[in-house]
């Protein structure tokens, strides 16, 4: 028999709800939206309506697009902020500016990102010699994929958690419709990969942070989600160089080519 950890009240509710919820007129926040992943669900979010969207990026090319999401949306919806994902105060500081400006935002895809891929142990062909994965490169990964991303996302079930408390509502009920919508960024190589002992382990994370907080955050009527993108058309996947993709990638993947950004923002 399944032992309950959790408060008693998740033993009461189904742990998948089917409900979905509205965009247009919501206040959303995308980290990593500069470019690729971020930048098309950004587009996309005001595409369908969401009243602001703020694109979240430590490059100053994120101003940049922000006017390529207003343009092609054809109306002044995109907000962009520069800095570290991983700054708390930062971070904090974001949610505050737009909940002042419009309200809390109810839409988070935390989908910074970054790789710093080499073998978990390489031995050197010539002296024997093994190295192991720089520990200072496997902390850096997880601070941007795995805990910047939980951070945001429960910045803003705990903005959203407030606002309930100070309206009188306490245990969120379906009938009131889902209150927020938070996507994190998986990826297959939350499956293992070999060259990416650091970024595997920061996706596979990405799963158990989902798994809890889809089932705490319900209570205040926050839905949590992932979705595990195969290879995706990105700078960083670009990185990678063209002669890695052509012989160690696509000739694997079903499709033969890169996933289009747009199409994982359209999930």
């Amino acid at each position: 028999m399944r032992k309950s950890f959790g408060p008693s009240w998740l033993s009461e509710r189904p742990t998948h709800v089917e409900v979905t919820m509205e965009i247009r007129g919501k206040v959303a926040v995308v980290t990593g939206a500069a470019s690729g992943i971020g930048l098309a669900v950004s587009t996309e979010l005001a595409r369908r309506g969401a009243k602001t969207v703020a694109l979240v990026d430590r490059s100053d090319n994120v101003e940049q697009a922000a006017l390529s999401v207003d343009q092609k949306s054809g109306r002044r919806v995109a907000e962009s902020f520069t800095g570290d994902t991983t700054d708390a105060q930062f971070r904090q500081n974001v949610f505050d500016i737009l909940a002042a400006r419009h309200g809390i935002p109810s839409i988070c895809v935390p989908a910074a990102g970054i790789t710093r891929d080499r073998l978990a142990v390489k031995v050197d062909s010539k002296t024997g010699k093994a190295s192991i994965y720089p520990m200072e490169d496997f902390r850096l990964v997880m601070e941007v994929n795995l805990v910047a991303p939980i951070y945001w996302a429960m910045e803003m079930i705990g903005r959203l958690a407030e606002e309930r408390k100070r309206q009188g509502l306490r245990r969120w009920d379906p009938q009131e419709g889902v209150q927020g919508s938070i996507v994190f960024i998986g990826s297959v190589s939350s499956q293992g990969n070999p060259g990416q002992i650091s970024y595997a382990t920061t996706k596979a994370g990405l799963e158990g942070a989902e798994a809890t907080l889809s089932q705490e955050a319900i209570y205040h009527g926050v839905r949590c989600s992932i979705i595990h993108p195969g290879f995706t058309d990105t700078p960083m996947v670009r990185a990678l160089g063209e002669d890695y993709l052509n012989k160690s990638v696509l000739p694997h993947s079903l499709l033969r080519s890169l996933i289009k950004p747009e199409e994982i923002a359209d999930a």
